[in-house]
């Protein structure tokens, strides 16, 4: 009887852990959304709160932490206009480190011209009190045939 009682623990105790992380991989999910239509909008003060103060943003051209990404998006020397997602993968690392990889399309205007990438972008998420805090953005340029193993 006592093996029952244990048995069906773990299987609720299981159960539970999978429902909780489902639903941080949708809150993620549905955040990451958001940050790629706050980026085309050159909404800096949504994304001012989203950014950590310690993030570090890695592009194609280089390397840059938080005051530098938000002066880019601000003035529009980059301006993010569009990210088609075509592939999303969320893995949750503990109940306050989620990654995040996005398979998109990106058009984005550069230095006056309008350019399209496919890129894969690793995102590092952790919360800090009842905020999740991008840590990380990183690009990574790939074939349009490119997929992210779920």
């Amino acid at each position: 009887m006592r093996t029952i009682y244990i048995a069906l623990l773990l299987i609720a105790f299981s159960a539970n852990s999978f429902a909780q992380d489902n639903t941080l991989k949708q809150e993620i999910t549905k955040l990451s959304k958001a940050k790629w239509e706050w980026m085309a909008d050159k909404d800096v003060d949504k994304l001012s709160t989203l950014f950590h103060d310690k993030s570090r943003f890695v592009h194609m051209s280089g390397s840059w932490k938080k005051d530098r990404e938000l002066e880019i998006i601000k003035s529009g020397s980059i301006w993010y206009k569009k990210a088609d997602v075509h592939d999303v993968v969320v893995e949750v690392i503990a109940d306050d480190t989620v990654l995040l990889w996005n398979r998109i399309t990106l058009t984005a205007h550069v230095r006056g011209n309008d350019v399209a990438n496919e890129f894969t972008v690793t995102e590092f998420y952790h919360k800090e009190g009842e905020d999740w805090k991008l840590l990380d953005l990183t690009f990574s340029k790939v074939r349009d045939t490119h997929e992210i193993a779920h």
